[in-house]
């Protein structure tokens, strides 16, 4: 029989008592709805759960026995529309059963400050069916729990405003002493150890809550990176990740930036979000050269988004590091590659394509097959085409300098068209 009330005052009074108790907590929302419930935190990690009788589904047992919501249910919850609903939802979300992944009917609410989840209650509802009233206090249930968590939180770090403080330090380099940096860390609780990278995210217009809320879920649920610090700057949202496994980060970054971007876009039907991280740094200090790689990562990849479409690091950005003060140098000395010039007027004159066909054999790597690909046209017209660019441009293109440098010229070249 229900001992408490199903009134918001007696449900605060009720769970205020044993706010300072994970294991209670959800012991003593049971009680009051009447079912079993598991509390988790943003990153479907469990804090507490309810007792229950016999008759759980497969997903319970699966999230208690690990302490944490299985993959393939988290996965099925967003294949069906479930997480994002909730994410973008204050009030409860009612889910019917789903057999494929274990789950039987379940009423769910997200716990919330502002844009940024903190964590979800989940009613395991079975045959019930919640009232108007008790989906109402469900609501307020989450907002008490709140508490819980902003508490729970308190104790590892300070204000979040001071954190972000802190954060652009070390992004804008205001603060460089390794040893200052470590001391204003401890208070906000931020490993600063190990190695680490700044990964921007761009969206192509002015960031919504949607989109936040979004972003600060995403930015939770990550395996194999941490995200130790965050914030939004107009349309971009710059996040410090740390390494949990310090092999391989190059591929953990490029994986993690890939999937954001995937499942963001998918989420919220969105098209044109770009990704990119700077150089791994293991010292505090250097987190601001991080940052100003990624930062010209972007840059670079508004300029040449077809050359650099795949591209989300600096380390991969290869000549496109520089390109920006070959360009100005070319442009001081108002010097144009002779190669270029001779092949352009050629192909005006004559109504050919000599100078594409250089481009894309040089963006081939020099393999005929693959330019020839590139451009629709048979191997042995590629040939043809190459012999007379020897010809008409004198070029040697088995000379690595003259292949070089004018492949450098023909970045150039495209930059300015930008």
């Amino acid at each position: 029989m229900n001992n408490f009330p199903n009134q918001p005052e007696q449900l605060k009074n009720s769970l205020n008592e044993v706010m300072d108790s994970p294991e209670q907590l959800a012991d003593r929302i049971a009680d009051i709805f009447e079912c079993p419930i598991t509390i988790e935190d943003s990153n479907h990690h469990v804090v507490s759960y309810s007792k229950h009788t016999e008759k759980i589904d497969e997903a319970r047992i699966g999230t208690i026995m690990n302490r944490k919501v299985p993959d393939k249910v988290i996965n099925g919850l967003w294949k069906k529309g479930v997480m994002p609903r909730l994410i973008d939802s204050d009030d409860p979300i009612i889910i019917p059963e789903m057999k494929e992944i274990g789950l039987g009917n379940r009423v769910a609410v997200s716990i919330r400050k502002k844009n940024e989840i903190l964590g979800f209650i989940w009613a395991h509802t079975g045959d019930k069916k919640l009232s108007e009233e008790k989906l109402q206090l469900l609501k307020e249930a989450a907002l008490l729990v709140k508490k819980f968590f902003l508490k729970r939180r308190q104790r590892k770090r300070k204000s979040e405003e001071g954190n972000k403080d802190f954060f652009w330090q070390l992004l804008t380099g205001d603060i460089t002493d390794n040893n200052e940096i470590q001391q204003q860390a401890k208070q906000f609780n931020m490993v600063l150890e190990g190695k680490m990278a700044i990964v921007v995210i761009q969206f192509p217009a002015n960031v919504t809550e949607q989109m936040e809320k979004h972003a600060y879920y995403l930015s939770e649920t990550r395996v194999n990176v941490q995200v130790v610090s965050r914030l939004f700057d107009e349309n971009k949202f710059i996040m410090l990740v740390r390494f949990i496994k310090e092999d391989h980060p190059s591929k953990l970054v490029t994986d993690f930036i890939h999937q954001f971007i995937e499942k963001i876009s998918d989420q919220l039907n969105l098209q044109g979000i770009l990704g990119s991280s700077g150089i791994v740094v293991e010292a505090p200090h250097k987190i601001k050269d991080s940052y100003k790689q990624a930062e010209k990562v972007l840059e670079m990849k508004a300029k040449f988004p077809e050359e650099l479409q795949y591209t989300y690091l600096y380390d991969e950005l290869g000549v496109y590091q520089f390109i920006d003060e070959l360009y100005k140098i070319r442009k001081q000395q108002n010097n144009k590659n002779k190669y270029i010039e001779k092949l352009q007027t050629y192909d005006t004159k004559h109504r050919t394509s000599l100078l594409p066909t250089l481009r894309a054999y040089l963006q081939s790597d020099c393999n005929v097959y693959d330019a020839a690909k590139q451009l629709f046209i048979h191997p042995n017209t590629m040939n043809y085409r190459l012999k007379r660019i020897r010809e008409v441009a004198e070029l040697n293109l088995k000379d690595p300098n003259q292949k070089t440098a004018i492949y450098l010229d023909l970045i150039v070249e495209n930059m300015t068209e930008t």
